[in-house]
């Protein structure tokens, strides 16, 4: 199902894409008074370029949608580019793309993703929180909007964190946009994420890579064949890759990981290992996402994980009032303790 079907001049993204990644939500690195701490951001996004990830996105929630109030998305934005251009061979061929999310009315979303096209972006990942009061007609001229300026990742969100249920007739009318080069299914919520697979691989649109978001069931995603009916025949899709602010840690393990989950399907019965790894992973993205206590500690946790690999110099986020939860960092030294061989 990965053979280009819309060839566009954008092909080497798509190919880059539809190969799978790991592209890590990118965090915000702070001072001890939160301000920009560049130095840190940098070596950030060096990381991420070593330890073999496919690209970062950035502006997304893991990097704090409150950068935009503080006057950081476009400097946040323009280190990242910097960095990654110093590390990009002359070929056109992607090898690590650049992600910038995009949020708010289509007049925000879309200046939004100009200043990502004017610093050498590749995509714009799009959320569409906030846009309640829009029908899907709505939220389809605003996509449209927003692929006009850069080629579109398309985002579902989970409810809990401020998405919206989003139905079949809905993705089958957004894979008709050109533009569309990926989607992120993140609904946390294994019937919408089937339903999203199901719309794009209707629509005839294999050219659309697929990426998991759904912290939840990471491997679960990676090691699943969707089946869909397609003129009467049932063909099976996998995830492609992963969007994940999980994957902001931990992020040459995660590389192991998506690379050995997709040679695993091609095996002809399932190793007895991966419905543990299946657990560990979860597990370990609960306490470092504070499930226990609805994920209030998420920024935070995945901040304390860098700063004991000394790629930050602390958790701090731009609220104050943002900190870990009481009993997470014995939760993160646990999941370390329990499994050192998906950590670094």
């Amino acid at each position: 199902m990965n053979g280009p079907a819309h060839p566009m001049p954008h092909d080497p993204l798509r190919r880059h894409l539809l190969n799978g990644q790991v592209i890590p939500a990118h965090p915000l690195a702070l001072t001890a008074a939160r301000t920009l701490d560049e130095q840190r951001q940098r070596k950030l996004t060096q990381y991420y370029i070593n330890a073999g990830a496919g690209g970062v996105a950035v502006a997304v929630h893991t990097t704090q949608f409150a950068l935009r109030q503080h006057g950081l998305l476009r400097p946040v934005l323009e280190l990242a580019s910097t960095t990654v251009a110093e590390s990009r061979s002359g070929s056109d061929e992607r090898t690590f793309v650049l992600i910038a999310g995009a949020v708010g009315s289509t007049r925000e979303a879309v200046a939004e993703a100009a200043v990502a096209a004017d610093l050498g972006y590749d995509a714009v990942l799009l959320s569409l929180a906030g846009l309640d009061h829009l029908n899907d007609d709505g939220l389809l001229a605003h996509c449209s909007a927003v692929a006009d300026v850069l080629p579109l990742f398309g985002f579902y969100l989970q409810p809990a964190v401020g998405g919206r249920p989003l139905g079949a007739a809905f993705w089958h009318r957004l894979a008709e946009l050109s533009r569309l080069v990926a989607v992120k299914i993140a609904p946390f919520n294994r019937y919408h994420t089937h339903t999203v697979v199901r719309a794009i691989v209707e629509s005839g649109r294999d050219d659309v890579a697929l990426y998991t978001g759904n912290d939840d069931s990471i491997v679960h995603d990676l090691l699943t064949p969707f089946p869909v009916e397609v003129n009467g025949a049932i063909v099976h899709r996998y995830m492609d890759g992963g969007l994940l602010g999980h994957w902001a840690v931990w992020t040459k393990s995660a590389v192991r990981l998506l690379r050995e989950a997709r040679a695993a399907r091609e095996a002809p019965v399932l190793a007895a290992r991966w419905p543990r790894v299946t657990a560990a992973i979860t597990d370990m993205n609960s306490a470092v996402f504070d499930a226990a206590n609805g994920f209030a500690g998420c920024i935070p946790g995945i901040h304390e994980v860098l700063v004991q690999a000394g790629l930050l110099s602390g958790a701090w986020t731009l609220d104050p009032e943002e900190t870990l939860s009481p009993g997470q960092q014995a939760e993160i030294q646990r999941v370390m303790r329990m499994y050192p061989e998906w950590t670094e």
